[in-house]
């Protein structure tokens, strides 16, 4: 029985290996994808809380982002492309299913004891199981959050032969913490003593796992994800040349957190007398990570039989002394990170494949995590299953012309009253108070013509209101771990 939710229904991992072969066969135009191109190898670099704007092309004018933005004139940009919500638990969840919030397992940021996330269950599939049955090496390294070590939830135990960095998205808001998880080995980072040192920064020990992983399987086809903390709060980066690159050109208001001291454990974030060049800081050594996984690939000859995705997981932050506004982080949209305006939940997403994507490529379609399932596995050569909400984005990626559609992209909320939205076409309908007993009237925009959602035209588009209000309510399955209900 599962213990976080005796109800569920456990499957051994034997019955899920049938299952993946069962519900995943081989279509002819997919084999024919495959044999052409072999098994490419997969990365996805998914920054945490990283905003729209937050990177030079799409117009980030004070951080400068040279790898990223060689990602995006080496690839494909995706100019409205979304999370799975606007949070990191709930968002990672969509990604790893292929389902979207009214349908994934996990649909909040909910701790369990004495470390980590409320676990997927074993009876879930993931896009790392699929592509681990399809032959792949599966590594992940950084912050999972979707289930503790050892339970069924555990990366190990959902499709990745290799983990490393931090199991629990609490301990991720550290970046000198007391300790990481390799696979299911606890390493301490002595150095870092109890909170009371800053000696070894774990993105960079993550960084360092994650290219060797490159290196180790560079004969064989690999699926890498890599979700970097960066630029999460808290506000904190070594100062190295990256943090004196933007130290003093920034005016300055220091943040008052709760510093680190030996012997004890501050449940805030720490002070941080730069926050606005720390975070430049954070977001340029994110970049670099990136540009060292693009040179290691070509070092080794794989950068044209590699597909490399960048996203983040939800829209921009403002704790710990982040400040959004003066980097214009969401890009002008409306809403942050917990909002499910488009400032919340549309991210950067740019693919990268030299000789397969075209260099330069700009991509309008309507897409989200829920759909990188599917495109994955039809990259493996493997089709998608009913049971997802995604479609393959891998017609657009080619450049073909035909690419299937959703009719609509659907998330929801569980924090702030309950929150709702659908995106059908030029559309986008919001709830606000949906978990409440006087739910708001629902929003309408035109995104199109009104991107930053300042002009409600609900009342002009009565017969629209009523079929997104439809769309809403065909769209959320009740979980009995995460209810959408009155409270």
């Amino acid at each position: 029985m599962n213990k976080y939710f005796p109800q569920q229904t456990v499957f051994s991992k034997h019955f899920l290996a049938l299952l993946v072969i069962l519900i995943f066969s081989f279509t002819s135009e997919e084999v024919a994808f495959s044999q052409t191109k072999g098994k490419p190898n997969i990365i996805l670099i998914l920054a945490d809380d990283l905003g729209y704007g937050d990177v030079g092309y799409n117009g980030q004018k004070l951080i400068q982002t040279p790898y990223i933005d060689r990602l995006a004139a080496e690839g494909m940009r995706f100019d409205q492309f979304y999370a799975g919500t606007s949070v990191c638990a709930p968002s990672r969840s969509a990604l790893m299913t292929g389902q979207h919030s009214g349908h994934t397992y996990i649909r909040g940021n909910l701790g369990v004891n004495p470390e980590g996330q409320y676990p997927i269950a074993d009876s879930v599939l993931t896009i790392a199981e699929v592509l681990q049955q399809a032959g792949y090496i599966t590594g992940a390294f950084g912050k999972w959050g979707l289930g503790p070590v050892l339970s069924e939830g555990d990366p190990t135990k959902q499709g990745f032969d290799r983990f490393f960095g931090y199991n629990c998205q609490s301990l991720a808001h550290r970046y000198y913490p007391t300790h990481l998880w390799k696979d299911t080995t606890k390493v301490i980072l002595t150095e870092n003593g109890d909170l009371a040192y800053q000696e070894q920064y774990a993105p960079e020990l993550i960084q360092h796992e994650a290219l060797a992983f490159i290196e180790e399987n560079k004969e064989k086809p690999f699926f890498l994800f890599l979700p970097h903390i960066l630029p999460h709060a808290e506000l904190l980066v070594p100062e190295d040349s990256l943090f004196y690159q933007y130290k003093g050109k920034f005016p300055e208001e220091p943040y008052l957190g709760e510093d680190y001291k030996k012997g004890t454990r501050p449940a805030g974030y720490t002070s941080q007398r730069y926050p606005r060049a720390t975070f430049a800081a954070m977001v340029a050594r994110l970049d670099l990570y990136v540009g060292q996984v693009l040179n290691k690939l070509q070092s080794l000859g794989l950068d044209e039989n590699t597909l490399v995705i960048f996203s983040s997981d939800n829209g921009p932050h403002r704790e710990g002394g982040a400040d959004p506004l003066f980097f214009n982080s969401n890009g002008g949209l409306r809403g942050l990170k917990r909002d499910l305006y488009e400032g919340g939940i549309r991210v950067p997403f740019v693919a990268h494949w030299p000789g397969t994507i075209q260099a330069k490529s700009n991509s309008n379609h309507l897409g989200a995590f829920w759909d990188i399932f599917p495109t994955f596995a039809e990259i493996a050569g493997v089709r998608n299953s009913n049971a997802v909400d995604g479609i393959s984005l891998l017609n657009t990626l080619l450049g073909e012309k035909e690419q299937r559609k959703h009719p609509y992209l659907y998330w929801e909320f569980h924090e702030q009253g309950g929150k709702q939205a659908i995106r059908s076409g030029r559309w986008k309908g919001i709830r606000l108070n949906a978990m409440t007993e006087s739910p708001q009237q629902l929003e309408l925009y035109d995104i199109t013509e009104d991107p930053q959602e300042r002009h409600d035209v609900a009342d002009k588009h009565p017969e629209l209101v009523k079929k997104i209000e439809r769309w809403m309510t065909e769209a959320h399955q009740e979980s009995a771990i995460f209810p959408f209900t009155v409270r």
